[in-house]
């Protein structure tokens, strides 16, 4: 399923990188920790987190995740949205918990792997 699809789905407001959401996304990831994301998600991942500092985009850049999804209505910095624009990091947005966000996202077939 394409990242462009997923925003429309559930509804997620575009922040940055608007012409790279035609990836296709391989599954999914959630943490609020980045040692666990670096360590665990996986290329072409989405990753659901309620973090705003410039350091996912880092994290989303250097495993070519597909995108970032901030949940709970998690603040993003300016620095986050300028860094992550200069990457083409796509960053969406949400006020739906992190749970809800993770759930919808199952419901339309974006599974996390299996270690």
């Amino acid at each position: 399923m394409k990242l462009q699809e997923i925003a429309r789905k559930l509804s997620l407001e575009v922040r940055t990188a608007t012409g790279k959401l035609d990836v296709e996304v391989t599954g999914g990831y959630a943490s609020d920790l980045l040692s666990y994301v670096m360590a665990k998600a996986k290329m072409g991942n989405v990753w659901v987190t309620v973090q705003g500092h410039a350091n996912i985009v880092a994290v989303a850049s250097l495993l070519n995740l597909a995108g970032i999804i901030v949940a709970e209505g998690g603040k993003l910095e300016a620095a986050t949205l300028e860094k992550a624009e200069q990457e083409g990091i796509p960053i969406l947005t949400t006020g739906l918990t992190t749970y809800t966000v993770v759930g919808r996202l199952f419901e339309l077939g974006v599974h996390g792997g299996a270690d």
